[in-house]
């Protein structure tokens, strides 16, 4: 499937490459990290930053490892966690087949001194998953498929980004925060069942809006720059803390992600970036999330994945738009090791625009 951007992705820079012309040191489209990657930046005293950022995510497929694996290997082969309980076959009777996410993005900066920069944002998110379910209890006859969505206001990230040094083209920050459960856990959904029933269940982790538990954020990210050239790298974790109201909590999350642009004109630079993911499993279990369905299983989440993303940034140097940033990222990952059966990833597709005051 390809991206339905294309509209965006070349109309948006002609608005910025026909401002005029007014270079500035600060105001280099590079002197932020592409748009994929959060609280890379400080800012000096005094100064407020807004930012809205559009993602989208599609899966499909299926995968063990680092193995894919199809439909009909996962209905009849995968043993159903549940299996004993009124209802639920010997193995695993509903596959996912996409699933697309859409999220929406606020965010604002403020810096009370040159020592500390605070940021917050929060989030809107849509999600989508389809899915195929096997008639009764065995063998590999499909009895037909069924769409489950949620959609709802995400967690919010609450932080302080501290400059440990910046200068002469290069700046390094540490970043503390909280994450703090402003999502819902108890998202529902009518499903089809191998039993050609159609009843409102608790929908599965992977479709519920909030991870339910306050997080520690932290990170540290390094940035430098000669001549037209610019580099960076992060890394960003988050840890989860307690058990939510459901009786889990997710997997703690480590990312490593470095990049290195170049600035073709003052008001715009490209950039390649590769990115490692480190996810834990769910501990614990939802005691009303039970389906013969792969995320049903808080086992069947986490793993390892690498990330390759090709992006653009873009600054209005004059006119009615100048100080205004455009990021532009589209990624897809290379590699993919997931505890599974688990939906693996296909591409991502992010756009941002910033401004400072």
């Amino acid at each position: 499937m390809k991206p339905k951007y294309r509209c965006s992705a070349f109309a948006l820079p002609m608005l910025f490459a026909v401002m005029p012309v007014a270079a500035h040191a600060d105001n280099r489209p590079d002197s932020h990290a592409p748009i994929g990657v959060m609280a890379d930046h400080t800012h000096k005293a005094g100064q407020v930053m807004f930012s809205y950022r559009f993602m989208h995510m599609d899966m499909g497929g299926s995968r063990i490892g680092a193995d894919s694996v199809t439909s009909d290997t996962i209905a009849t082969t995968v043993p159903n966690r549940f299996s004993g309980r009124p209802g639920q076959p010997p193995t695993l009777r509903v596959v996912p087949l996409e699933m697309r996410t859409d999220m929406h993005m606020l965010g604002v900066m403020y810096a009370p001194v040159d020592q500390v920069t605070l940021m917050a944002m929060g989030s809107y998110v849509s999600r989508e998953m389809s899915h195929r379910t096997y008639q009764g209890g065995m063998g590999s006859n499909v009895l037909g498929g069924f769409d489950t969505k949620t959609d709802g206001i995400g967690d919010v990230s609450l932080a302080a980004i501290v400059p440990l040094k910046k200068g002469h083209g290069f700046e390094l920050n540490a970043k503390a925060g909280v994450s703090v459960p402003t999502g819902s856990t108890t998202e529902t959904g009518t499903v089809l069942t191998p039993m050609a029933m159609q009843p409102e269940l608790r929908l599965p982790y992977a479709m519920q809006n909030g991870s339910g538990t306050w997080d520690v954020l932290a990170g540290t990210t390094m940035m430098g720059r000669t001549g037209n050239w610019g580099w960076g790298a992060q890394y960003a974790a988050t840890i989860r803390t307690g058990t939510n109201d459901q009786g889990y909590r997710l997997g703690d999350k480590h990312m490593a992600t470095a990049w290195i642009s170049h600035k073709h004109a003052p008001w715009i630079s490209t950039s390649i970036r590769i990115a490692g993911t480190s996810t834990g499993r769910i501990g614990g279990i939802d005691p009303q999330i039970v389906a013969p369905v792969q995320t049903a299983d808080p086992d069947n989440y986490g793993g390892e994945r690498i990330d390759i993303a090709l992006g653009a940034n873009l600054i209005a140097t004059g006119g009615s738009l100048k100080g205004y940033r455009l990021g532009i990222e589209l990624g897809t990952p290379l590699y993919q090791d997931l505890n599974g059966p688990q939906m693996e990833g296909d591409w991502m597709f992010m756009l941002g625009i910033q401004k400072a005051f």
